[in-house]
């Protein structure tokens, strides 16, 4: 029996998901260096704005066809953009380690897998538990050894945590509420949406200073094209195909790619405590994709096909 194409191009797409959103982490780093975060957010998502405005011209999108559409669309990305972004640019940029950072973003995965089951239906079994809990497990491994707890102040673990709740909402949010909004238009309302929530801020707070560099440019071009236009509707698409929670399990590995990165940059190589690390994330991985994978392909047995 031919397996449908989308459940292949679903692997794909959620390991580019993957990569891009943990390379984004040192985009960003290297991006707050030259500008604090709502002014690098405003300029990330103006130029967002102007890149994705003249292509919907061009594809002729489906827009929202009414009020109440708009506004969920709208919704949607502040969670997903200002307010996920905001939260975690500002704990990096008050002195949170990227240790503790990615540990407390890491429980997306968990909060999706408690929420997922009432509200859409996606229900995990007993093995499948054990995979989420075994990841955040993995993930505490990996940076436990980069975890300072002197670096985290109050205002810091409030933005990280603030960021975990809206990346989480946000997601679900716009599978629920805009199910079959057309991406190309939801891009743009999202991106227009974001600006005029940041770009005020980062005139009231801080007086929008940054100092123009190759590097603040090259940064904003990756996180926009690659990670706010290309990852995000990787996302928003496996949203749709039921992989709610085996997508956000792989985000336990972007901490484990952080620490690739940083070896085939820097030298750095990982510690045996992070090599257990590791392994004990990709096991828990595996049980929840893996679980949910043969319990598609039962569910597939089970529907009668007409031959081609």
């Amino acid at each position: 029996m031919a397996v449908p194409s989308y459940r292949n191009s679903s692997s794909l797409l959620a390991w580019y998901f993957v990569v891009i959103w943990g390379s984004g982490y040192l985009a960003t780093k290297v991006g707050l260096q030259y500008a604090p975060p709502f002014t690098f957010l405003t300029l990330r998502f103006a130029f967002g704005l102007l890149l994705v405005a003249p292509l919907a011209l061009i594809s002729k999108p489906r827009w929202p066809d009414s009020t109440s559409q708009w506004l969920h669309v709208a919704a949607a990305g502040l969670l997903m953009h200002a307010v996920n972004l905001s939260g975690s640019h500002y704990a990096q940029y008050l002195g949170m380690s990227a240790g503790i950072a990615a540990l407390v973003l890491a429980l997306q995965p968990l909060l999706t897998a408690v929420i997922a089951g009432p509200l859409v239906g996606e229900r995990l079994q007993l093995v499948q538990w054990i995979g989420v809990v075994l990841g955040l497990a993995g993930v505490a491994l990996v940076v436990w050894h980069k975890i300072d707890l002197d670096a985290m102040s109050g205002a810091s673990l409030a933005g990280v945590l603030i960021a975990l709740a809206a990346i989480t909402a946000g997601t679900l949010y716009q599978r629920v509420f805009c199910p079959a909004i057309d991406l190309r238009a939801a891009t743009v309302v999202q991106f227009a949406a974001t600006l005029l929530l940041v770009a005020p801020l980062a005139f009231a707070i801080e007086g929008f200073r940054f100092s123009w560099s190759w590097q603040l440019l090259t940064a904003i071009g990756f996180l926009v094209v690659f990670a706010s236009i290309f990852a995000v509707n990787a996302l928003h698409t496996l949203m749709r195909r039921g992989e709610a929670t085996r997508v956000t399990s792989l985000l336990y590995l972007t901490p484990i790619l952080a620490v690739a990165l940083e070896w085939l940059m820097f030298g750095i190589y990982p510690s045996w405590l992070t090599a257990l690390g590791i392994a004990v994330t990709c096991a828990g991985v595996a049980l929840v994709a893996l679980k949910l994978r043969n319990t598609r392909k039962l569910e597939d047995a089970e529907v009668p096909r007409t031959a081609n």
